[in-house]
């Protein structure tokens, strides 16, 4: 076998495997310039601002988005991201077109990732929200949106990079915990939804330190958990 024919034969990584797997200066900034990740697309979004003075990064938002609904690819996410989303585009696009929303990143269904808003600052993902007794929790996350449909199946290479990505983010920040935009806005926000397994993603982020809550805990305590007061009893989203 030549060289050439052993080059063609190696899978292609995305650009972000490839700046995980590069990364030995044993730094774990490694991977990072400032809150910009290195290896991925950058797409700066307008709706972004300062975090609160001396609040740390500790919670991990997932969120599932299509545009239009249920329609994969294409440029209207990032569009909408920048407030360039045209209303005459389609339907749907009249009732959001004039909202300003971003999250940090962007996973796309092939596993490539695009950021859109420096993880120390605040990219406006959330909403109104509530989890473990705190309130506004844009002010102490990042946002992760999936792209997908609530409910639906989502990719092997999602969960792949999704968990490189936390990892990544972990070893940055004091980031310790991940949730779905419906875990922390019930009754308001249901996505991921169930198509997204969080047992899967639980087992690539072992040994990480990062508690995936909604992995292990029951319906009963992920709502109590949501409540403006959160239960002082211990849970296991404390221990994982």
């Amino acid at each position: 076998m030549t060289r050439r024919q052993r080059r063609r034969r190696q899978p292609r990584r995305a650009p972000f495997d490839a700046v995980c797997a590069g990364d030995r200066s044993g730094s774990p900034d490694g991977s990072w310039q400032g809150g910009w990740l290195r290896g991925v697309h950058h797409v700066p979004s307008p709706n972004q601002g300062e975090r609160p003075a001396s609040t740390p990064i500790v919670l991990a938002v997932l969120h599932s988005i299509s545009l239009p609904p249920g329609r994969c690819g294409g440029p209207h996410i990032e569009r909408f991201f920048c407030n360039r989303l045209s209303a005459r585009a389609h339907p749907f696009f009249a009732g959001i077109a004039g909202l300003q929303v971003s999250a940090h990143f962007l996973l796309r269904r092939d596993g490539r990732l695009l950021q859109f808003v420096d993880v120390q600052r605040r990219a406006w993902h959330a909403g109104r929200s509530c989890w473990r007794g705190l309130d506004n929790r844009n002010d102490d996350s990042v946002g992760i949106e999936l792209e997908g449909l609530e409910g639906r199946p989502f990719t092997a290479a999602q969960y792949r990079v999704a968990a490189r990505l936390l990892h990544a983010l972990a070893r940055r920040w004091p980031l310790r915990e991940v949730v779905g935009h419906e875990h922390i806005a019930p009754g308001r926000k249901g996505d991921p939804g169930p198509g997204w397994h969080w047992k899967r993603l639980a087992h690539r982020l072992q040994g990480s330190g990062i508690a995936v809550t909604p992995a292990h805990a029951s319906a009963e305590l992920l709502q109590a958990l949501a409540r403006s007061e959160a239960p002082s009893a211990q849970d296991p989203g404390r221990s994982a």
